[in-house]
């Protein structure tokens, strides 16, 4: 087991510009970034994984943002304990990163592979422009999740999100999925809030239970998952239920509502050429 700090200056926003405290342990490294400005934060992960660690355990995290941001390699998982801050996972392409705490704004920006497990509640603009891997959110998210969302060939992000989300999600949606379950909430009300798929010209969106027309955007077909969905929705969720211990007979007993799109260029009539 090895050790090193190095203190830089004072502090900045808050925080102070230091290397965070740092062990190893065989495969896996343990970063305190307890009071660490997030630049400093960032280079001990990647200098971990650069050393050829498998595991990066990053402690006392608390609104430091980027983390896991570009970093490539399915064989390397990070473990973040605390509340991640901005941007998580942005342009990720293939480790794990698994939250036990709550997670801000911008998860999945622009992800590409991977996987990223938030067991709490995380923000607004979840999965923006998302074009693979998967985001599992145990709790409740803001508004605007899986907006613009897009898949390629075998790249199909997928995101789910056990409690209730706000307006707009999947707006502008191109490919991908996304699932609402509405589980785990600490909110009264509906399972989403209005203009639900809003300008969505591809992907599909699967709500646990029903959904009322006016909160569902022009550009969306409303029906019930069938057999042939839950095919496709079913291993999703068993790999969520396991992830977070939930029962996955239970999260199938209430009937899907399916979102698709009618068209794949619901504003063509509105733009107008001289």
């Amino acid at each position: 087991m090895t050790e090193t700090t190095e203190i830089r200056q004072g502090p900045i926003e808050g925080y102070l510009m230091v290397e965070p405290h740092v062990t190893r342990d065989g495969d896996t490294v343990t970063i305190d970034a307890a009071s660490v400005y997030y630049k400093y934060v960032n280079q001990a992960i990647r200098a971990a994984i650069a050393d050829g660690v498998t595991t990066v355990r990053v402690i006392n995290v608390n609104g430091q943002r980027y983390i896991g941001n570009g970093l490539s390699g399915t064989d390397v998982t990070i473990e973040v304990y605390g509340t991640a801050g901005q941007d998580l996972s942005m342009f990720m392409n293939g480790p794990t990163v698994r939250i036990h705490g709550n997670a801000q704004d911008g998860v999945g920006n622009t992800m590409n592979a991977g996987r990223v497990m938030i067991h709490g509640d995380a923000g607004d603009v979840l999965g923006y422009g998302m074009r693979g891997g998967r985001v599992y959110i145990k709790g409740d998210v803001g508004y605007r999740v899986g907006i613009h969302m897009k898949a390629y060939e075998s790249l199909v992000p997928v995101m789910v999100c056990g409690g209730k989300s706000r307006d707009f999600s999947g707006e502008y949606m191109a490919g991908g999925m996304l699932v609402l379950l509405g589980m785990n909430s600490q909110f009264d009300g509906p399972i989403v809030g209005g203009y639900i798929g809003t300008g969505m010209h591809g992907g599909v969106i699967y709500l646990r239970g029903e959904v009322e027309p006016w909160q569902v955007g022009k550009e969306c077909g409303i029906f019930t998952a069938d057999e042939e969905d839950m095919k496709t929705l079913g291993p999703v969720l068993k790999e969520y239920a396991e992830e977070f211990g939930m029962d996955y007979d239970e999260i199938i007993s209430v009937p899907f509502t399916k979102l698709v799109p009618i068209s794949h260029r619901p504003y063509g009539k509105l733009y107008t050429y001289v």
